[in-house]
């Protein structure tokens, strides 16, 4: 039996999380309902701006390992911080979860510092994320720990890290080690305007390692290049064993064997959508490494995306396991 059963791969980022008006993104030049990259200047006006704001450790797949751990699964992560005020409060947050974060630290003198995202609410909970990937973007294959990579069930990568000069690399460093040891892959696209800019490197990853493909309806569709959903669901199950693809209030489409099935949305109130998808993928994972069907899989992911979406933050504050229950899914 294998050490952990997931591990994850993907960005450090510490989020600033502060409810706005629709006005205050016209006036500040910022675009709804993405995520732009920007630098540290760039940061500090947006934080002077944006008045009141609450600190929670975040990262999308960071985020879906915490979800994780806190159902006890044996997990660990892999990012980098800096040896800086944020990177030990990122650190402690994945760790007091649960998960083993082992990374080795960029060091103090290192000419950036811990990744954070300014993430500004609108009242229709829309989330439009400003994000400073910081030393996260240097990730390099030194940083892989083949021993951790070949002692995991699943790898969990996350699309954003994309954006890095040797992320690629180092992905294929753990996917090899992963698959080499009987592992699975599973990658999540992230964010359109990611796949955009890697839509090439994205499909041939996809095609060659990818057993798992988490994603929502904008971001399928851009890897497709269409605007039917059915038809990026059919070219999509043609490339890969499994797609578990979101599709907001309407819930999730899960392609597997040939079979299309639909999970039913969670009902809740919408208090702020970050961190919607990276639930979903916890919960989704939770069902499939505990053998239940693709619709349980599809449904606890759905309970897990409900519940991080009931408030600021994008970390579960209730008892997953429990809410799981209360839906009779376990």
């Amino acid at each position: 039996m294998k050490k952990y059963q997931v591990v994850g791969i993907g960005n450090a980022i510490v989020d600033v999380l502060a409810h706005i008006e629709e006005d205050f993104l016209t006036d500040n030049g910022v675009e709804k309902g993405i995520m732009q990259l920007i630098d540290t200047a760039r940061a500090n006006e947006l934080y002077t701006a944006m008045g009141p704001a609450k600190e929670i450790s975040g990262g999308s797949a960071a985020n879906t390992i915490a979800g994780l751990a806190m159902l006890k699964v044996p997990t660990a992560y892999v990012s980098k911080i800096k040896d800086d005020q944020l990177g030990a409060i990122f650190a402690h947050d994945i760790r007091a979860q649960g998960a083993v974060f082992e990374t080795p630290l960029a060091p103090k003198g290192h000419s950036d510092e811990t990744g954070r995202s300014m993430i500004l609410v609108t009242p229709d909970g829309e989330r439009s994320m400003n994000t400073y990937l910081g030393v996260s973007e240097f990730l390099t294959e030194d940083d892989i720990d083949e021993g951790m990579m070949a002692d995991t069930e699943w790898l969990y990568l996350e699309g954003y890290r994309f954006d890095g000069p040797e992320s690629h690399a180092a992905f294929a460093k753990a996917i090899s080690a992963c698959r080499g040891a009987g592992g699975k892959v599973s990658i999540t696209l992230s964010d359109p305007f990611c796949v955009e800019r890697h839509r090439d490197a994205f499909l041939a990853m996809i095609r060659a390692d990818i057993d798992l493909l988490f994603c929502n309806e904008h971001e399928l569709k851009s890897l497709y290049q269409t605007e039917d959903l059915s038809v990026a669901m059919t070219l999509a199950a043609a490339d890969v064993e499994t797609v578990a693809c979101t599709v907001g209030e309407r819930g999730a489409y899960i392609a597997n064997g040939g079979q299309e099935i639909h999970a039913p949305a969670t009902e809740t109130r919408v208090e702020d959508a970050t961190g919607a998808g990276d639930l979903f993928a916890s919960g989704f994972f939770y069902g499939l490494i505990n053998n239940r069907d693709y619709l349980t899989c599809g449904r606890m992911g759905c309970v897990a995306a409900g519940e991080v979406i009931s408030h600021i933050g994008a970390r579960p504050e209730a008892d997953l396991g429990a809410l799981f229950a209360a839906e009779g899914l376990v």
